[in-house]
């Protein structure tokens, strides 16, 4: 009944399996196993949409109840456990996989063993209504103040080179000495670095680009196979480094660093378990080094 209810919210079988995170053909046999059960057809299918019969209109309006009435139940039992149960679909950038904030994950998952965790790991960003995840961790500065959120901390950011690209030119002196190099670019960041150096002082600086791509692990693998310079989380950037494979380019000068943040519905279906992770990813941050660097009292 909850599969058949998310149907009808999310308007087809596919976006219901997408937010469900399993597969249509799951989600398609569970509706006609329920219509089977109960000997009506709930739902008019066309090759474009779907459509509630009479039957299944009057069974939605009960079902919202019940899982109403459920979800507030779960929530009261965790605000009282000691052991939290439930199920918690997550949105994290792609680039975080091997970060601090997974390992904070992990312990989540071993100290709530009850808590089923649903991960989604994508550079592209996830809407958190349409898709259905429970919390997006986004990196970047929020401009959605219609969603709670919390920061968890900060990536720092470095500015590399393939080693052997490196090798091929003139060391340069200033950060527009990079004016005529190769860039590899990351497709959801501004096409300029700005950069601001030890006195204080800004530079901007566009280079040619020689490529562009839309995710940051393939950001790190072009940059090691020479293709030009970029900018890469840290945790990427200090692991090309200690293989040989990038040089750093003016460490004395800082690139802004990522707000890593939590965000979440103000009407959270499992507020307390919503709340409960949410903390636990904000301590966790205040005993890590980078890419997740605190910001605050949590």
């Amino acid at each position: 009944m909850a599969i058949f209810a998310r149907v009808v919210d999310q308007g087809s079988f596919r976006a219901a399996a997408k937010a469900l995170g399993v597969a249509p053909s799951r989600v398609s046999e569970t509706v006609s196993e329920l219509e089977d059960f109960l000997g009506v057809t709930l739902l008019y299918r066309t090759t474009r949409k779907i459509a509630l019969s009479n039957e299944g209109r009057m069974l939605y309006a009960r079902v919202t109840d019940m899982l109403r009435s459920a979800e507030s139940g779960l929530n009261d039992l965790n605000a009282l456990s000691l052991e939290p149960v439930g199920a918690l679909r997550v949105s994290i950038p792609a680039f975080m996989s091997s970060s601090t904030l997974s390992t904070a994950i992990a312990e989540f998952s071993c100290l709530h063993p009850q808590v089923a965790l649903s991960l989604a790991f994508s550079d592209q960003r996830m809407d958190l209504i349409n898709d259905g995840f429970d919390v997006n961790i986004r990196a970047g500065w929020l401009d959605d103040s219609a969603m709670m959120s919390r920061k968890l901390g900060e990536s720092a950011r470095a500015l590399v080179v393939g080693s052997d690209y490196a090798a091929t030119r003139p060391a340069p002196a200033h950060p527009c000495d990079l004016e005529d190099w190769d860039w590899v670019r990351y497709r959801h960041r501004s096409d300029y670095t700005r950069l601001s150096g030890p006195g204080g002082e800004e530079a901007k600086v566009l280079g040619q680009t020689r490529l562009e791509v839309d995710s940051v692990d393939a950001l790190y693998h072009f940059a090691c196979k020479n293709l030009g310079a970029t900018v890469l989380p840290e945790h990427l950037a200090a692991r090309g480094e200690a293989e040989g494979k990038l040089s750093r380019l003016f460490p004395d000068w800082r690139l802004k660093p990522l707000g890593i943040f939590a965000v979440w519905p103000d009407t959270s279906r499992r507020e307390n378990l919503t709340l409960l992770f949410v903390r636990f990813l904000a301590k966790s941050s205040i005993h890590r080094t980078v890419p997740i660097v605190p910001f605050g009292p949590v």
